[in-house]
């Protein structure tokens, strides 16, 4: 029997081919959210006091180089995803961020909204449920079976905040359709806390597993001619292990954050021996109190 591999690599926000994983980039809006919220016992007081309030959160995240899944094409090239954030008391948020490739043409790729709500479900707000939809606008030239994503998500925390871990599934749509899990499990350090100014450093380890189609070419001789019969497998997997160590800077209403991320690809179908890459990333963030 000879096997023939035909493998996506699905993963939200996903350009051409390939794309860069949600845990690091595309699943901003939900961290955004999170870290807000449940993280900062500040703003936790915050919300608290109030029984209205809405905000927008401004972002612009550059990282040094390009890896898609884990994965080197072949291109070095750094990116820049700015991303605006809008959020309601009600649980409410909707979100409009893009991305820039330094080397690709066209070098924006794409534009995506997403309209979403989420919600404690406990006093303390330690657990916390989202979902959120997704549409994608890629820009003249690029192609992309997928146009449309549905996430829904479980974050959980310990009393002191210290601990944590979401969960999020997301089925991608379009053109074609495909399935995914991310998970974020993170341990925060709180270096210096003032009044006025905040250190933490929030080591993080992230999976992504996702949905891929392996092709199966089974030859066999029947009445002394070779036939083939094609048969499609949809099997789930680990598509690539990531180690993140950002150090968070926060001052009022502005946040700057340096990391560096460390990523373990899995060898999926026809790959093999897949080099462990890494790169640095600068995030700048601003609060609008409305």
């Amino acid at each position: 029997m000879k096997k023939l591999f035909t493998l996506w690599l699905l993963v939200l926000g996903l350009s051409s081919a390939f794309s860069q994983e949600k845990t690091t980039e595309d699943n901003e809006v939900d961290e955004i959210i999170d870290n807000l919220l449940m993280e900062d016992q500040d703003m936790e007081a915050f919300i608290a006091s109030v029984s209205d309030f809405q905000f927008f959160y401004l972002t612009i995240n550059y990282s040094n180089d390009t890896y898609f899944s884990g994965r080197d094409i072949g291109i070095d090239q750094y990116n820049v995803r700015p991303q605006v954030t809008y959020m309601h008391s009600t649980g409410f948020f909707a979100s409009l961020s893009g991305v820039y490739y330094s080397e690709f043409t066209p070098n924006w790729d794409y534009t995506t909204g997403t309209l979403g709500y989420g919600t404690s479900v406990d006093k303390k707000r330690l657990l916390r449920l989202y979902a959120s939809y997704s549409r994608y606008f890629y820009s003249e030239g690029v192609e992309n079976p997928f146009t449309n994503a549905v996430s829904v998500g479980l974050g959980i925390k310990n009393k002191k905040r210290t601990l944590g871990t979401q969960l999020t599934c997301t089925y991608l749509f379009g053109e074609d359709n495909s399935f995914q899990i991310d998970s974020r499990s993170f341990v925060a350090f709180q270096l210096l806390k003032t009044k006025e100014v905040g250190l933490k450093l929030i080591p993080q380890l992230s999976f992504v597993a996702g949905q891929q189609t392996l092709e199966l070419a089974q030859t066999s001789f029947q009445n002394g001619e070779l036939l083939t019969n094609y048969l499609e497998n949809d099997v789930f997997d680990l598509i690539n292990t990531q180690v993140n160590i950002p150090l968070q800077f926060s001052s009022n209403s502005f946040d700057v954050e340096m990391g560096y991320s460390i990523n373990f690809p899995s060898a999926l179908a026809n790959e093999s021996n897949l080099p462990i890459t890494g790169y640095f990333n600068l995030s700048i963030g601003y609060m609008i109190d409305l």
